[in-house]
């Protein structure tokens, strides 16, 4: 891994050990839960709708996931 890649998972999970992380996550789970349904979307609407919860979805996993990377990437390393 270089420098550069190590600094950026570094950045990165210290940001998401913030508070202000954690609280844009706890609010974005409830955005989740209430976008996530069938009422009022229109076949118009029906795209944009799965596109929210796309986005919403790899929000709230993006710190699992760079985690999982950043450990994988320290294991080849060794």
């Amino acid at each position: 891994m270089t420098p550069e890649l190590q600094k950026y998972y570094e950045n990165r999970l210290d940001m998401m050990g913030s508070q202000g992380w954690k609280d844009l996550i706890a609010d974005v789970e409830v955005m989740l839960k209430t976008t996530d349904t069938l009422a009022g979307v229109t076949a118009d609407t029906l795209r944009f709708r799965q596109g929210e919860i796309s986005i919403m979805r790899w929000l709230v996993s993006l710190k699992e996931t760079s985690e999982l990377a950043y450990e994988e990437l320290k294991l080849e390393n060794t």
